[in-house]
């Protein structure tokens, strides 16, 4: 799609309504998509036009055929145009932000309600309460509101800037042309009419019955533009013909409006209070007890609410959902403060693989959980910082302790246990059996997903730094009881290589979906033109995306529910050609192809079977305890026998990053029983994501260049940012920043000056102030 492209969207299908939310969507995907001209027929949905930032700078025009309902253009941006091609409902322009909105027809209550910016054209009379409430910054040119007829009442109430211009066409002879009572509460901008108004606020606004000569130029210079606009040039002669039809209201300056007369506090007391309380009144003459006023003392131990600084207590949505446990926060945290080295190298403290897995292979759950979605801001980029600690520089381990541990399997989940052990000062052997450690990563994901320079600079780091023991076969149990005899612990992370079998006739005609990888990644795989894959999750995705690099004509990838897959493998997988069947049933596997149950015949050269994979535990001794196939462990992952582990697939399926973290967790154990000490881990709680405010980001942000503006844009969730903006906010000067001995910092209440207005808590960007109840009185 082009720039010039003109997109229509209907506004009912199939004889149904299309809601107002899903054809909102709708016009933002046009535009988001490259689209700058919509057609838009309506049938009464609301806020059509608004917020169509997506654009930026480019201007985007929307025509509206048929009925528009409530809010047409609200929050309309400069860069918009919106055009209704007859009446529009209530709240024309609500707090529209700088839009153009012609309207060639009648508009019903509220137009311009609440506008800050833009220009409202209404081609006939608008209803009750119009140019309501109006904002005006002097950084940007004031908010018009152009009326060709009449106006209803309460016009221009609470008015705060602004120009509104009302023609009065059709209304010649009526003597209110803006309605009953308009100006209430006004306190800025002003209003030209044509005709005459013997009913306004004239302690909000004063008439000026002769137009000086720099406003009437104005006014005709702007008249023209507005009739062009609504199709009405040809009565611009009429309309300017008599200056002295025109009229103007200004808002009052505060100097020019009348005093109130403000009674004392004792008059009030004397002439109210003991009047209607006092002898005579209504508790008077049952009551003698002392009827004067209590002072209000809303501090110290008097206050309801008390104002909690509760910096560091909660851990950040990221670094909860990151089953590795990396402090994503903190990172970007050091890189807003200039150390992006050392934001880098914080990685390699909690994972091998920094930039393989956080980088390229992990679906990024930090993202996924990144307070910035609530509100459709775009998260922070993760991978960014992950391709960045390719450089990372590994940390100087402990001094050696003496102790050994063997780790059995060279994958994810066993190098990152060798990777915390070696850390810790322990020596460990890999025991692995294939020739190359790196497991799945190394062998079997493909480069389409992650360059293969990353693995082998990352396994390369690992490997000059841990012994490995390359057995060529498979672990026997005579072999495994050895490595647990001369080893103080033995870590099983053999993972789960064993493909699942169909019971289905034919199966042996298939290949496994690992085994086809593994021999894609050498390039050794052979596939034909039609393929089928039978098991359409993220491995089924990696598959079909290699099966088209291979050659491959058509990919059809079936399942017998809707499939698992998504992320990246589903993107590639489907971006390359995949087609995806569910639900569909396997009957049989034939030369030509796979037979599904209903008969039908899905032709292929090759079938690839991506049902899972089982883990081969055939050198477990019977002691360590397995359920369906898999070991069982406890928190620690510690298995039934006290001096073996298990961690990463041979205890469950889950992602890389799932298998790293149990890494982490059980050589933390581990050391723990090897330096006789036994150490609680307080996992913090997440923070609730609403004490976040998102309101100081930037929504137009849709993607990030570099490390140093996701860091600007991270929320910091439940840890200060030192912006002071609660020291600065709080009405009583109660709140106060002192240093720490160590170089930190603090924010803390004077309770003798809080009253517990919550101004802190409302405000702080990063939710770190609470607002609890304070302690009842004894």
């Amino acid at each position: 799609m082009t720039k010039k492209d003109t997109i229509k969207i209907a506004g009912v299908e199939n004889h149904v309504r299309v809601d107002s939310r899903i054809l909102e969507e709708r016009i933002q995907k046009a535009v988001e998509d490259g689209c700058r001209h919509i057609e838009v027929t309506a049938e009464g949905q609301h806020g059509i036009g608004g917020r169509l930032w997506r654009a930026h700078d480019e201007p985007v025009k929307v025509d509206v055929l048929g009925t528009s309902g409530q809010r047409l253009g609200s929050m309309g941006f400069a860069n918009t145009t919106i055009q209704a091609f007859g009446p529009a409902s209530d709240d024309v322009g609500w707090l529209n932000a700088g839009a153009k909105i012609i309207v060639h027809g009648n508009a019903t209550n509220g137009v311009a309600n609440a506008m800050a910016q833009g220009r409202i054209y209404i081609g006939g009379n608008i209803g009750a309460r119009g140019m309501t409430m109006t904002k005006y910054n002097p950084r940007f040119e004031p908010p018009e509101l152009w009326v060709f007829g009449k106006v209803g009442d309460s016009f221009a109430e609470f008015m705060a800037g602004g120009i509104a211009v009302i023609c009065g066409a059709g209304a010649e002879e009526e003597k209110n042309v803006l309605g009953y009572r308009p100006c209430v509460g006004m306190v800025g901008g002003k209003i030209f009419f044509r005709g005459s108004q013997e009913a306004y606020s004239s302690s909000d606004a004063r008439l000026v019955t002769e137009l000086p000569d720099f406003e009437w130029e104005w006014l005709k210079q702007n008249l023209t533009t507005f009739l062009e606009a609504i199709g009405k040039q040809y009565l611009f002669e009429q309309l300017a013909e008599k200056r002295e039809d025109w009229r103007l209201l200004i808002a009052r300056k505060p100097s020019e409006k009348p005093a109130r007369l403000i009674r004392p506090m004792a008059k009030f007391k004397q002439e109210v209070w003991e009047n209607e309380l006092g002898r005579g009144g209504l508790i008077g003459d049952l009551s003698s007890l002392d009827r004067s006023p209590i002072d209000m003392i809303p501090t110290g131990a008097l206050r309801r609410y008390v104002p909690t600084w509760e910096n560091g207590k909660y851990a950040p949505p990221c670094q909860a959902a990151c089953p590795t446990g990396i402090p994503v926060q903190k990172r970007w945290e050091l890189i807003r403060k200039g150390h992006l080295e050392e934001a880098v190298n914080l990685a390699l403290e909690y994972t091998p693989f920094p930039a393989a897995v956080c980088g390229y292979l992990c679906p990024n759950l930090c993202m996924q959980n990144c307070t910035r979605n609530l509100v459709n801001l775009e998260p922070v980029n993760v991978a960014l910082l992950g391709k960045a600690s390719l450089e990372a520089k590994e940390p100087r381990p402990r001094p050696r302790t003496g102790k050994k541990v063997a780790v059995v399997g060279g994958g994810a989940a066993g190098l990152s246990v060798a990777w915390q052990l070696w850390l810790a000062g322990h020596e460990t052997v890999m025991i692995e059996s294939q020739k190359r450690l790196g497991g799945k990563i190394a062998d079997a994901i493909p480069q389409s997903r992650i360059p293969s320079d990353v693995v082998e600079h990352e396994i390369g780091r690992l490997a000059k730094n841990i012994h490995k023991v390359h057995l060529g076969k498979p672990l026997t149990k005579e072999q495994f009881a050895r490595f647990k005899s001369e080893n103080d612990f033995v870590v099983i992370a053999t993972g789960a290589s064993r493909p699942r079998v169909l019971n289905i006739p034919g199966v042996e005609k298939s290949v496994s979906a690992l085994e086809f990888l593994r021999q894609s990644k050498q390039n050794r795989a052979k596939t034909g033109e039609q393929i089928v894959i039978i098991g359409a999750g993220n491995v089924g995705c990696d598959a079909a995306t290699e099966a088209f690099r291979l050659g491959a004509k058509s990919v059809v990838l079936i399942d017998v529910q809707e499939p698992a897959s998504f992320g990246a493998e589903r993107k590639q997988a489907e971006a390359a050609g995949a087609k995806f069947l569910w639900p569909r049933f396997t009957r049989a596997i034939t030369d030509r192809g796979v037979e599904l149950t209903d008969g039908e015949m899905l032709p292929a050269d090759t079938v690839i079977v991506a049902v899972g994979d089982l883990p081969d535990l055939s050198f477990l001794p019977q002691n360590i305890a397995t359920e369906k196939g898999f070991v069982v462990v406890d928190e620690t992952y510690a298995t039934s026998d006290p001096q073996v582990y298990a961690i990463g697939d041979v205890v469950r399926p889950g992602l890389l990053t799932d298998a790293i973290g149990a890494g982490r967790i059980a050589a933390r154990s581990i050391n723990d029983r090897l330096q006789g000490t036994d150490q609680t881990y307080d996992q913090l709680p997440p923070i609730s994501q609403e004490r976040v405010k998102l309101q100081y980001f930037d929504p137009r942000i849709r993607a990030f260049a570099d490390t140093a503006s996701c860091a600007t844009n991270c929320a910091s969730c439940g840890a200060c940012r030192d912006c002071g903006l609660c020291e600065e906010i709080c009405p009583q000067n109660a709140i106060f920043r002192r240093e720490l001995p160590d170089g930190g910092f603090e924010y803390a209440v004077d309770e003798e000056r809080c009253i517990g207005c919550g101004f802190c808590a409302g405000a702080c960007p990063t939710g770190v102030w609470e607002l609890l109840e304070n302690k009842p009185l004894e």
